[in-house]
């Protein structure tokens, strides 16, 4: 059921990018030109975003099972510099909270903790169309995950930490210009990374690929 509630998005999003794309090219769809994006523009994003953790590659010392970790929205900012008309710098900023179960172990399903997760990112992308009215592009870069106001549930975990860790970003998505220099945007972010998880001061310890993919859907303004 995860699998299905949250593929949707990213389906729907993926569906969406050539359906746009025809309409965009449609003769007259729009009176006016479209407002391009070229050298020295700046594109800020507000997006809504779906965080979802992969949870790949589990391990945990001692009591065995493998480490859940729950999905969330949040919102996200985001600002583009364009550096030419094809390549634009993006810095990413959103936080988002989650909840960790350890599921299948010796002492059963243990409810871990939840902590907060700020994990800036910088991403180098390509713009394969800025000046037409969609505008696709793809990007790679750098994600830093730092971990946050870690609450320890109580009960069998009663102290709980996670480290800090950087991993690499690849990213798709699409702006269209729907008038003036307003945008819509969607895109799909696959974040690689991976954390250890200490439970009782190291006791023991929880190593997971956290692996997120981010939804997201939102408007842009071009300065």
């Amino acid at each position: 059921m995860k699998s299905l509630l949250y593929g949707a998005p990213i389906a729907l999003s993926l569906a969406v990018l050539p359906v746009l794309g025809g309409v965009a090219q449609a003769q007259g769809f729009f009176s006016e030109a479209p407002v391009g994006l070229e050298a020295g523009t700046i594109l800020l994003h507000a997006r809504g975003i779906g965080v979802i953790p992969q949870d790949n590659g589990v391990s945990i010392s001692a009591i065995g099972g493998k480490v859940s970790v729950d999905s969330a929205a949040a919102p996200e900012l985001d600002v583009s510099y364009f550096l030419t008309d094809n390549i634009a710098f993006e810095l990413i900023a959103a936080t988002t909270q989650h909840s960790v179960t350890a599921v299948g172990t010796a002492l059963g399903d243990v409810n871990v903790g939840d902590t907060w997760v700020l994990p800036p990112t910088l991403t180098v992308q390509y713009h394969f169309m800025p000046r037409e009215r969609f505008s696709p592009y793809v990007g790679a870069g750098i994600n830093v995950t730092f971990y946050y106001d870690t609450h320890a549930a109580g009960g069998a975990v009663q102290r709980l930490s996670f480290q800090n860790n950087v991993g690499a970003v690849l990213q798709a998505g699409f702006d269209y210009n729907v008038a003036g220099h307003w945008f819509i945007n969607g895109d799909v972010k696959q974040i690689f990374l991976n954390t250890e998880a200490h439970l009782n001061g190291g006791a023991i310890i929880a190593k997971t690929g956290l692996d997120p993919i981010v939804v997201g859907l939102g408007i842009g303004y071009r300065f």
